[in-house]
């Protein structure tokens, strides 16, 4: 997949092409559809299939306060887009400049200047130009005028009618339920990030951890003990995740990440590993001492050797 991080490395002569434009947060089961629907459209009309995404959410600049958390970084998102078999993906900076251009010039400027779009593909939901101005309707009117077609695609509503979302899978992953987010996401929710030393609590209790980088990237489900994996230089191992400020002992930070390798001891310290949450065993508990804490990470771990001895992915 070619990325471009700005409109200026966007080629001249690139395209023509059929685009689809948003956040894309998480690369969920909606956008998956909205993307294989557009590689149909480019291959039938032998185009280049193009993401638009954006560099941060939207209200990040236009209502902070509304801005949830994202559920993977950047660079997490630009691996999933890549997956999907897309050909392009152009991120753009969304800045105020960004924000104030009027719905024409949005699509001068990116898609007919640009990406020279033959195709656009997008929800019925989708806006766009300053203050949201740009609608379906008008979108279709400025193809007319500068020749390109608009597909509308249905949003994917697999329970109950509701529509695949971030939200949803943000409410999912607070609720620590993280087999239901990966089935809406369409891969494991992961972080990413550094391993560093901690207290070394884990070794003294016979199960040693390694321990995630506040810094890292992707939502951390809610507090509690799962079976998932971690991966280390494209070598997978399943493992016993905590997360959460370890109740039983006193000084630990909120939402601290560590995962305890089944069968192994490696020396990860350093290593830039990601952490893969397949299904919540329990939520985090304060034990009286020692020995009931041991007792019951033996008993995580087993369970999570359970939940994982069958699965390949």
């Amino acid at each position: 997949m070619k990325i471009f991080r700005s409109l200026a490395e966007v080629p001249d002569g690139f395209g023509p092409s059929a685009v689809t434009i948003g956040k894309f947060d998480g690369v969920h089961t909606g956008h998956r559809a909205v993307i294989a629907r557009l590689c149909e459209v480019a291959a039938e009309r032998g185009l280049v299939s193009t993401v638009i995404t954006f560099d941060r959410n939207p209200l990040e600049v236009l209502a902070p306060e509304k801005c949830p958390v994202s559920l993977v970084s950047i660079e997490q998102k630009l691996d999933l887009l890549a997956g999907t078999g897309v050909e392009a993906t152009l991120m753009v900076a969304f800045d105020r400049a960004l924000a104030s251009l009027d719905p024409e010039e949005f699509v001068r400027r990116i898609l007919v200047d640009r990406l020279h779009a033959e195709a656009v593909l997008v929800g019925s939901d989708f806006r766009f130009g300053a203050k949201g101005a740009g609608d379906v309707d008008m979108l279709r009117m400025l193809g007319a005028q500068y020749g390109f077609t608009v597909y509308l695609i249905d949003d994917v509503r697999p329970e109950h009618g509701r529509r695949v979302s971030s939200t949803w899978i943000r409410e999912l992953l607070a609720a620590g339920e993280v087999g239901h987010a990966g089935e809406l996401l369409g891969h494991v929710p992961t972080l990413r990030g550094i391993v560093v030393h901690g207290a070394k609590r884990g070794r003294e209790l016979g199960f040693p951890t390694a321990n995630l980088s506040p810094e890292s990237e992707g939502l951390i489900p809610a507090d509690g003990v799962y079976a998932g994996w971690l991966t280390d230089a494209g070598e997978r191992y399943p493992a016993a995740i905590s997360v959460g400020n370890n109740p039983t002992f006193e000084g630990v930070p909120q939402k601290q990440v560590e995962a305890y390798v089944l069968d192994r001891d490696l020396d990860l310290y350093d290593h830039h590993v990601e952490i893969s949450f397949v299904e919540r065993i329990r939520g985090m508990v304060a034990y009286a001492g020692i020995e009931p804490l041991k007792a019951q990470i033996a008993d995580d771990v087993a369970d999570a050797r359970r939940i994982l001895g069958g699965l390949t992915s």
